[in-house]
């Protein structure tokens, strides 16, 4: 199982990017997908997840500025749209997804290599 996000950038204060990740193997289901985030000098910390039937959790930091969706056709992407982006959401993004794969209906909990995210102006 592996994860590739894609999407990260350089934007002023106010601006808007969107991530995506998508996840690739002999995947037989995901039940979570998430974002998380680390600062320099800061522990990674959860940004928005989406689980079975569209529930979605924010962090407050984020609430009514980021929306995290999962692509119906094809149900191994996800995306964060970033709006009103702000100097402190300057941080490495981490796509995470869990679930089951392989024949054996192994578990599996898996990370991406990150992307950058920087709000300067």
């Amino acid at each position: 199982v592996q994860l590739q996000a894609s999407g990260g950038g350089a934007v002023q204060p106010g601006g808007s990017l969107r991530l995506s990740c998508v996840v690739s193997g002999n995947i037989l289901d995901i039940n979570i997908m998430g974002w998380y985030r680390q600062a320099p000098g800061k522990e990674r910390e959860m940004v928005a997840d989406i689980i079975h039937g569209g529930i979605t959790d924010y962090a407050d930091s984020v609430k009514g500025r980021f929306t995290i969706s999962r692509d119906d056709a094809r149900n191994n992407t996800v995306h964060l749209q970033m709006n009103s982006l702000k100097p402190e959401d300057t941080a490495v993004y981490y796509c995470n997804a869990g679930g089951w794969y392989g024949t054996r209906q192994r578990r599996f909990n898996e990370w991406g290599p990150g992307t950058q995210v920087t709000v300067s102006s």
